[in-house]
């Protein structure tokens, strides 16, 4: 089962969409990347979810990839009486410490790191943005506002505060008990929420230890701040358009989404555009005209993958929402003038060189598929930053590796015995091009690697091959 596209889909799963049947269909409808969102679920419901992920990529024989999405520090508001509270313009309200049960007069939020970063004339958020308060006065444990903008108020409830750096770590304690368990699970890779700091990343990556990849979700523009640092220590990156978009300016998003693809690309790491994509089909069986604008716009741009939330997790067409996207992409990747509009210039490295030269010369000469081997995956990923118009045949025989390499654009990774002798990599990237049905009996394969073999470091070898004829 290949693509045929290069841009990849990344699936939220949850209860419209967690049996091994269902998980399956999205697979089958073009589904790559399997997002397990840990702000909801148990244990338990985590572990049934990946063991299905496993028993679909066992039965359609294709890597598949499981990304642990973790909670992180989401401030939220406490319990209103009868849960609920209405509000009008103008009138004032108070955010404190209490337990106590809300009413239209105040309400609990647990969270002393929120009333520390306040000054007085900051705007505080909730509910996405829906309500809007502007603070008059604050203390260690309260904050005196008044209404800008907003009718009603419910339990738990999220709160931001837009252009304040908030001095809260990324990882709770509840995130580090999931990170255990996810990598005791064995997911493939682990998003972090509310990066705010290169901090937050390296400690992560000290956690994980190299056992999954790590994935930075920019959602706070703290984060944009120090941008470079967190890349630098992120194997991917997310561009979290929720609570991004309720901090920055609307005008704001698309420009900071350019800007963050252009800066993942850079460094040849996967970049995944997130939220609201297809919103509309959570309830409605076909998305809106301006949606599908939306994700022809990352491809046009040339994001890696473009993720599904509510609208393969809890939406009633999951299949279809998949199904949709999968054709967006596909259709908007047969334009001619796609790879042009995609182009990004970077510098070449010396260490990347053979690769550019391998990008250049499948593009002129009509090869079916550059068949790449890898021991950890950056091969690959090199090849993929480079965009060539020709599949990536990732080979490896790290399971581990294969399944990572879901994320990545144009790559299509399959496990294979391990190579010691260069002179076996003909005849095994020709048979499973073939195979899988990348190449047809007598097409050029062209073949990248690195010798020793099983050892990272650049790709030195590049030679031309052909699928066996039958």
């Amino acid at each position: 089962m290949i693509r045929a596209r290069r841009a990849r889909i990344v699936a939220t799963l949850g209860p419209a969409s967690s049996s091994p049947e269902q998980v399956r269909q999205l697979a089958l409808a073009g589904a790559d990347v399997f997002r397990v969102n840990f702000s909801h679920g148990s244990h338990a419901d985590h572990a049934r979810t990946i063991q299905a992920v496993r028993e679909a990529e066992l039965a359609l024989d294709r890597p598949l990839a499981v990304l642990a999405d973790l909670q992180g520090p989401k401030l939220r508001l406490g319990k209103f009486q009868d849960d609920k509270a209405a509000l009008h313009a103008g009138q004032a309200f108070r955010i404190d410490m209490s337990r106590e049960l809300g009413d239209t007069t105040r309400v609990g939020a647990p969270h002393p790191e929120v009333f520390a970063a306040l000054r007085e004339g900051s705007l505080i958020l909730l509910d996405d943005g829906k309500v809007r308060l502007r603070v008059t006065g604050h203390g260690p444990d309260f904050a005196d506002t008044v209404v800008e903008a907003g009718e009603k108020l419910s339990n738990h409830k999220g709160l931001n505060l837009p252009g304040n750096a908030i001095p809260i770590p990324a990882l709770t304690d509840k995130d580090r008990k999931d990170l255990a368990f996810a990598l005791n699970t064995g997911v493939d890779w682990v998003a972090l929420s509310f990066v705010q700091r290169a901090a937050d990343m390296a400690e992560l990556r000290q956690l994980v230890q190299g056992r999954a990849g790590v994935l930075a979700k920019i959602e706070k523009p703290a984060a944009l701040d120090v941008l470079d640092e967190i890349l630098d220590l992120s194997e991917a990156v997310m561009v979290a358009r929720g609570d991004l978009g309720v901090e920055l300016n609307p005008e704001d998003v698309p420009v900071v989404q350019k800007q963050l693809i252009r800066a993942a690309r850079d460094r040849g790491i996967p970049i995944i555009v997130a939220t609201q994509m297809l919103e509309s089909m959570i309830t409605a069986p076909a998305p809106t005209r301006a949606e599908a604008s939306d994700v022809a716009g990352a491809v046009y741009e040339g994001a890696d993958a473009l993720m599904l939330s509510a609208e393969t997790a809890a939406g009633q067409y999951p299949f279809e929402a998949v199904s949709i996207m999968d054709r967006i992409i596909a259709r908007v990747e047969k334009d001619p003038r796609w790879p042009e509009l995609m182009a990004a210039e970077h510098d070449v490295e010396a260490s990347d060189a053979l690769v550019a030269a391998a990008t250049q010369a499948a593009n002129i000469a009509h090869t079916a598929c550059v068949a790449a081997f890898t021991a950890t995956g950056q091969t690959a990923l090199r090849l993929a930053r480079e965009r060539p118009q020709t599949t990536t045949l990732a080979l490896t025989p790290n399971l581990a590796t294969a399944r990572r390499l879901a994320l990545a654009w144009g790559v299509e990774p399959r496990v294979v015995p391990d190579i010691l002798n260069p002179e076996d990599m003909p005849k095994l990237a020709g048979d499973m091009a073939l195979k899988i049905g990348l190449a047809n009996p007598g097409d050029r394969v062209m073949i990248l690697a690195g010798v020793p073999m099983g050892s990272p470091g650049a790709a030195n070898i590049l030679r031309l091959t052909h699928a066996p004829r039958r």
